[in-house]
Parts: C-alpha cells; sequence; structure tokens
C-alpha cells in the first residue's frame, strides 16, 4: 500500500498541527507519512506535548517549522487545521489535494482558564478530536 504524503499546516505550528503530525506517526505510520508547518514559527507549545505525552505520544522532539522549508516535497494532501491558514494557505503543486478539518484552538481557549487544569482540559478535548480525525486517515480525505 503507497503512504499518503500529508502536511498539516496551521498558522503556528505549535500546536494542533503538531498534535496532529504526533497522532498520524503514532497511529497511522503504515498508510501516512506525516508532516507538519505553520505560515509562521511559534516555537512548540509546551502543553501540547504535555497532553500528547498523557495520550502516549511523544512529540517533544518535533519543531515549529514554516511552510516554505518544505516547499520541495511534493504532498498528497495539505490540511489546514485553523482558519487562517485555511484563509493563507500557500498555492502546492497541482496535485496537491488542499482539505480543510479546523479543530478549536487550545492557547486561545486556555488563556482566561482560571487553573492549569482548567487550561489543560482545552488542550485535551482538542487532542482527543485530533485523534479522532486522524483514526478515520487516509480514507476520510477522499469523503
Amino acid at each position: 500500500m503507497k503512504t499518503v504524503k500529508v502536511l498539516f499546516l496551521c498558522t503556528g505550528n505549535s500546536c494542533r498541527s503538531q498534535m496532529a503530525e504526533g497522532w498520524a506517526r503514532a497511529l497511522k505510520a503504515d498508510a501516512l507519512e506525516a508532516y507538519s508547518a505553520g505560515i509562521e514559527t511559534h516555537g512548540l507549545n509546551p502543553r501540547a506535548v504535555r497532553v500528547m505525552a498523557e495520550a502516549g505520544v511523544d512529540i517533544s522532539q518535533q519543531t515549529s517549522k514554516h511552510v516554505d522549508t518544505l516547499k520541495d516535497v511534493e504532498f498528497d494532501y495539505v490540511i489546514t487545521v485553523c482558519g487562517h491558514a485555511h484563509e493563507s494557505c500557500p498555492l502546492f503543486s497541482g496535485k496537491t489535494k488542499v482539505r480543510h478539518v479546523g479543530f478549536d484552538d487550545p492557547p486561545r481557549l486556555a488563556l482566561n482558564a482560571q487553573t492549569e487544569e482548567a487550561a489543560l482540559a482545552h488542550y485535551r478535548r482538542v487532542r482527543d478530536e485530533i485523534k479522532a480525525f486522524i483514526e478515520r486517515m487516509p480514507e476520510e480525505l477522499d469523503a
């Protein structure tokens, strides 16, 4: 079976796209060749690393990358995981299909959290939503 090259793209490549790359590598390594990048780079979000580790997926060695650093990779799919990335998505080669699958932004949701546990709850919910999406890949991409 041919692996599908997929890029998860978000604004800063710090949280959602990193979680998606981590889940894809952990759950679908046989079917997906996963990458993540941002239209900016904000560094790896420590809370994203923490909640993924809680779920048994280590993303601590992943790095925040600008999408331009991957311009020579021919992707089958680019999946934008936030609205800003979807609106600002650069053009990719002719065969690349772009899909938008939006997820809430945990850092933004956690801004007004009263406790660290309350903040982490937002990250955990989005982590689990991303996992559920990844579990349906690659079949979900052609739906």
